[in-house]
C-alpha cells in the first residue's frame, strides 16, 4: 500500500471515530411547565347567555408569541430563564386557560376555540406577561387587551386588563405558580366583564 492510500485510509478512520461525538458540549434539556390548573366557581345567581362564546389566540409581539418564560431582570434589560420554557406557545396556553376558566363559570352556552362555531367572538392582544424583578421575589406583570365582537362581527365591547402577582419566592416554579395565579384573577375579571357587556 503506498503512502497516498496510507493516509486515506488514516483520514477516513478519524472521521468514522468522531462521527459518534460532538467537540460541542451538550445544551442541558429546558424544563417544561405549563400553568397550574384553574380553579374557577361558577356564580349560581348567574344566567346562562344562550349564544355561544369563541376565544381567538391573543395576538402577541415577537417575544411573548414564543414559549420562552421572559423575564426583565433589572431596568431596561429583557430576558428570558435559562432552562425553562413553557409547554407551548405562551399565546396558546392562555388561550386554553382562559377557555377552562370560562367553561368552570358556565357564563354562556358553550365556551371554545374561534375554530368551533360560535356566536360571539373574543379578539385579544398580549401586551404583557413576564415576571418583573421591581423588587424580590419578582412580580408577574400581565395584561390583556380585549375586543368583543357581536355575531354580526361589530364590536360590542373593549377594555384593558392589567394584573399583577407577586412570587412567593425567586424560584422558577413559585414564579409559575405566580403567573398561574395571575392568569386565574384575569378569568375572574374577564367573566365579570363579560357579563355586563355580552350582548342581550
Amino acid at each position: 500500500m503506498n503512502m497516498h492510500a496510507l493516509r486515506n485510509g488514516f483520514l477516513l478512520s478519524a472521521l468514522f471515530t468522531l462521527s459518534g461525538c460532538s467537540i460541542l458540549p451538550e445544551k442541558a434539556p429546558s424544563t417544561l411547565y405549563r400553568l397550574p390548573a384553574t380553579t374557577m366557581q361558577s356564580d349560581p345567581a348567574t344566567i346562562t347567555q344562550p349564544e355561544r362564546l369563541g376565544i381567538a389566540t391573543p395576538e402577541a409581539g415577537h417575544l411573548l408569541s414564543s414559549n420562552r418564560i421572559v423575564v426583565f431582570p433589572e431596568g431596561n434589560v429583557v430576558n428570558v430563564y435559562e432552562g425553562a420554557r413553557w409547554h407551548e406557545d405562551a399565546p396558546d396556553m392562555l388561550q386554553a386557560q382562559l377557555i377552562a376558566g370560562l367553561q368552570q363559570q358556565e357564563l354562556f352556552a358553550n365556551v371554545s376555540s374561534d375554530r368551533l362555531p360560535h356566536d360571539l367572538l373574543l379578539l385579544s392582544e398580549l401586551r404583557h406577561f413576564q415576571s418583573e424583578y421591581d423588587t424580590s421575589p419578582p412580580s408577574v406583570n400581565l395584561q390583556l387587551d380585549v375586543q368583543l365582537l357581536g355575531a354580526d362581527q361589530q364590536p360590542v365591547a373593549s377594555t384593558s386588563f392589567a394584573i399583577r402577582e407577586r412570587a412567593t419566592s425567586t424560584e422558577i416554579p413559585d414564579v409559575v405558580n405566580a403567573f398561574g395565579s395571575a392568569t386565574d384573577r384575569l378569568t375572574e375579571q374577564l367573566a365579570s366583564w363579560l357579563i355586563t357587556n355580552a350582548p342581550d
